[in-house]
């Protein structure tokens, strides 16, 4: 299974959950997707003993069958983030591929198609990726009672796959034009 191949290069970071669901051959993934691994601990060429990943796709749902992802779903903080994406995990994308992804630098929804694939991207101010794509795709929490967590990623890309984004497809060029400064508020956490 992908995932499992995945996870074993330790490309899946601060998992939630990891596992099949009951749609056979189906696995998905819960956590963050790594884009680019953290350096070999001094002294290791073990691949599972790294530093924390330099980039990943944060919050991310992921469901794969043996050799492709058949949806992805997270949180990019930089829209030029990602090429990185596509060109890592190139060899497991499709155009069937749904994908799905929230990006804090962009100000309106766009849809941007790299190799056939056509890239949703939401903006995102806060929140947490799982429960605003819930929101997003209009499944209730009701509509998850009684799954399995892994299940729980199907109906979400179940739902997913008749997104309609309003925005026409622009390339990732004219994208990347579009950007926005992210402003923080420097007030976050505890006092």
């Amino acid at each position: 299974m992908l995932l499992e191949k995945y996870d074993s290069q330790a490309l899946l970071w601060i998992t939630t959950l990891v596992g099949k669901t009951s749609k056979a051959g189906v696995s998905a993934f819960r956590g963050d997707l790594v884009l680019i691994e953290g350096a070999l601990r001094e002294g290791s060429n073990n691949i599972r003993d790294r530093k924390t990943p330099e980039l990943v796709i944060n919050q991310a749902a992921v469901l794969a069958d043996s050799d492709k992802i058949l949806f992805v779903n997270g949180l990019f903080y930089k829209l030029e983030h990602l090429p990185i994406f596509v060109e890592k995990y190139k060899d497991a994308l499709t155009p069937d591929t749904v994908a799905l992804f929230y990006v804090e630098n962009i100000g309106a929804p766009m849809q941007i198609v790299i190799d056939g694939i056509t890239f949703n991207l939401v903006p995102h101010q806060e929140g947490m990726i799982w429960n605003e794509t819930l929101e997003l795709l209009y499944i209730e929490k009701a509509d998850l009672k009684g799954q399995s967590g892994e299940d729980k990623v199907v109906t979400m890309y179940e739902a997913a796959k008749a997104y309609k984004s309003k925005a026409e497809p622009i390339s990732l060029e004219t994208a990347l034009t579009q950007t926005i400064a992210v402003k923080k508020d420097a007030a976050v956490g505890p006092v």
